[in-house]
């Protein structure tokens, strides 16, 4: 995976705040994670039920491309940066919200 640069002057005009643009895009990286896995996890369910017939190298490669399909998938941070630079993301401030 290669690295990229971000301005992060412009991550935190989409706040106004740094540290509040980095909180945001933690919690949807984490929330993007556990689609992923939720997804992972329903498409291998699948392979569970059948026992002995696992052994067959037809089903290990399945289980393996699908797999090998979700590793080269990129990284749940890069998604939520992504989103959040095109203006996908929706969050509000609690506190500013009460002052009004």
């Amino acid at each position: 995976m290669a690295l990229k640069t971000l301005d992060v002057d412009l991550l935190a005009q989409q706040t106004g705040n740094l540290y509040e643009t980095v909180a945001i895009l933690a919690k949807r990286s984490r929330q993007i994670a556990s689609n992923i896995k939720q997804e992972l996890d329903e498409k291998l369910a699948y392979f569970e039920g059948f026992g002995e017939e696992t052994e067959d190298p037809r089903f290990q490669e399945e289980q393996a491309r699908i797999s090998l399909e979700y590793e080269m998938m990129p990284e749940p941070t890069e998604l939520a940066i992504n989103e959040m630079l095109n203006g996908e993301i929706y969050f509000r401030d609690p506190l500013a919200e009460l002052e009004e």
